[in-house]
């Protein structure tokens, strides 16, 4: 099988942007698959790449990543320091409010101890008994947003570990939805070389735009 092709959404001398798709890890884990972002991109620039966050191989969307250890550590400060602004799109079962705040602790990393987290959700349309929202977490913890949407009984569709299996099914049959219904649409840094605001947005891909707009929710563009 040939490699993909990863969707440059940014490219300078220090860091790279990419638009990852849905079922693509971002470095190889325990399963050591072939092709990861890590690898796919590097062998796409001719660079070595540096992770400086993390999206869910179920999530797409804005990935950034550095070129170079001094890039990786400015960008890696304002990850940690909640100065980066990230907005998410999702489809949750239930209606919430037209806008809330979720205040929930939760694990900064896998069976670590839980630490203060924050989201803040505002709803852009319905269908049925479910719901599109904007997503905006104001910290960066371990599946943040799956875990707070599930605290607030409104879990994301397609989500296996925090959803639920016949909600699943049901927009895999009706609407062929066959991944995370998670998008990270939205990206803001300052740039580490220049200091100058970087804003990065992927386009809504379409094996999710497809099937909302079946349900003739809205598809935000940039």
């Amino acid at each position: 099988m040939p490699a993909p092709i990863l969707h440059l959404l940014h490219h300078d001398d220090s860091l790279a942007a990419v638009d990852k798709p849905s079922g693509m890890a971002v470095h190889r884990g325990w399963s050591q698959e072939r092709y990861t972002v890590l690898n796919v991109l590097r062998d796409q620039i001719g660079r070595h790449v540096h992770p400086v966050h993390r999206l869910d191989r179920s999530t797409s969307g804005v990935l950034v990543l550095a070129l170079d250890p001094d890039t990786a550590r400015g960008l890696q400060e304002q990850f940690e320091s909640g100065a980066v602004r990230k907005r998410y799109l999702a489809l949750v079962r239930g209606i919430p409010p037209e806008e809330m705040v979720i205040d929930h602790p939760v694990p900064r990393a896998p069976d670590g101890p839980r630490v203060p987290a924050v989201t803040e959700i505002r709803r852009l349309g319905t269908f049925e008994r479910y719901a599109l929202v904007e997503a905006v977490p104001r910290t960066g913890r371990l599946h943040q947003i799956r875990r707070h949407l599930k605290h607030a009984s409104h879990p994301l569709i397609g989500d296996v570990r925090y959803g639920k299996g016949e909600h699943n099914r049901l927009f895999r049959e009706r609407f062929g939805l066959h991944r995370l219904a998670l998008h990270a649409l939205e990206l803001e840094v300052v740039h580490p070389g220049n200091g100058r605001p970087l804003r990065l947005f992927a386009p809504v891909p379409e094996d999710l735009a497809g099937p909302l707009r079946a349900m003739g929710l809205p598809v935000p563009e940039g």
